[in-house]
C-alpha cells in the first residue's frame, strides 16, 4: 500500500520532486536533502500534501 507524495523545497517552497511511501509503516513526514534547480543548491525537501 504505497502512495505517491510530493516533496517541497524548504527554502523557496516549490514542489520539485515526487516519491512513494508506505503510509502504514512510515507515519512521519519524509525529508530528504535534494538539489533544487530554482535555488541552485542542495536543500532539505519535505513531504507535502
Amino acid at each position: 500500500m504505497r502512495e505517491i507524495v510530493t516533496l517541497q523545497c524548504g527554502e523557496c517552497k516549490r514542489r520539485n520532486y515526487s516519491s512513494t511511501k508506505n503510509k502504514k509503516k512510515t507515519t512521519e513526514k519524509l525529508e530528504f536533502s535534494k538539489y533544487c534547480r530554482f535555488c541552485r543548491k542542495h536543500t532539505p525537501h519535505r513531504e507535502t500534501k
